[in-house]
């Protein structure tokens, strides 16, 4: 097994993928570089460029990294993706053309359901999401069970394509699209970061792969320190209110020197609430507007964790202690040295 915190050599071998079997079917040898980004917030959910000497048309293209450590070899798949749009560039020596490259996901952007196109109510929302792929795109499905099932129908907008309708859909039984490097499509399930355990944990020791320069940044413009509610029935209406006024946390009226108030006028009850509730739902909902995203955007060598796993930094040189992350997103080069560019989220409460 390679051990990623030491020192191997690294290569890559790219192949074109016949899209029926989708296996391997030619290798290219005439690929200069090649970037990969992986994104979460992408609808396709990333891209890839590559630098080639000739033009290859349109095709998918399969990348590896070759890792050798101690006569041991692994042949580990980056990601599989369909090359397009060629530019062509001339140094004086050599004719380069970059192919921008898409992930097999771009199929169900293309092409939209018809216009009024709905899935009828108790249908079954995973295997309607499994089929509506299969019968859209070329890359392999894994089928996800499921036993749940439609309330309504599900009709599609104007302006979905499939890859929108589909993610809504599955969305309703808490899953999402995925991809794996082999360019196969996965239903991913939506957790909480809390519920995931780290795949990988980033530390700043003498084995580290982690590069020095590494940022933070989070965002507490807006967030509330006071919250009202306002319910109203056929008597009247009713008022509660939560204040954050404790020193020790900065997002207090004390600490920020004025209200900022967040004020809802339709919480959700089940019958006619007491005074009791809805003073507990004030206070509820204030500790949920005080959680604060943060950011993390780092670098290192390559090591198996993917977009959507979790990981923990241990980076104590900047004051990064056992913080468990999200990855959001990477960008991969695949030149000597594999360095991954990453940004991961967590999220902390500052009140409550």
């Amino acid at each position: 097994m390679i051990d990623w915190t030491s020192s191997m050599n690294q290569t890559f071998e790219y192949y074109i993928v016949d899209p029926s079997t989708w296996k391997d079917k030619n290798r290219v040898k005439n690929v200069r570089s090649c970037s990969i980004s992986r994104e979460t917030d992408s609808d396709t959910l990333g891209s890839a460029t590559f630098d080639v000497v000739e033009s290859l048309g349109e095709c998918y293209i399969r990348t590896y990294l070759i890792a050798t450590q101690d006569k041991e070899t692994a042949k580990i798949p980056l990601g599989t993706h369909i090359v397009q749009t060629p530019s062509k560039s001339f140094d004086g020596k050599l004719s380069t053309t970059s192919l921008d490259a898409f992930t097999p996901l771009i199929e169900l952007k293309e092409n939209r359901p018809s216009l009024g196109y709905f899935i009828a109510k108790n249908s079954n929302i995973m295997d309607m999401g499994y089929r509506l792929c299969v019968e859209n795109m070329r890359a392999p499905v894994v089928k996800t069970p499921s036993s749940l099932t439609l309330n309504s129908d599900f009709v599609s907008n104007t302006d979905d394509t499939w890859i929108t309708f589909i993610s809504d859909l599955i969305a309703n039984a808490k899953y999402s699209l995925a991809l794996d490097e082999m360019g196969r499509v996965l239903f991913s399930p939506i957790q909480e970061l809390d519920s995931l355990q780290p795949v990988w944990t980033y530390n700043d020791d003498n084995s580290s792969i982690l590069l020095p320069e590494i940022s933070m940044n989070h965002d507490l413009y807006g967030m509330p320190n006071v919250v009202e509610v306002i319910y109203s029935d056929g008597y009247g209406s009713r008022y509660a209110k939560a204040v954050n006024d404790d020193p020790n946390s900065p997002l207090s009226t004390i600490n920020r020197g004025r209200v900022i108030t967040q004020r809802i006028t339709n919480p959700s009850f089940t019958g006619i609430p007491t005074d009791k509730q809805l003073e507990e739902y004030a206070e509820q909902s204030l500790k949920e507007f005080s959680s604060v995203e943060y950011t993390i955007s780092y670098s290192h060598g390559y090591c198996p964790v993917r977009v959507g796993d979790c990981v923990r930094l241990n980076y104590k040189r900047a004051g990064f202690t056992n913080i468990k992350a999200k990855v959001i997103s990477q960008n991969i080069k695949c030149e000597s040295g594999v360095t991954v560019s990453e940004r991961a989220i967590f999220t902390r409460r500052l009140w409550g």
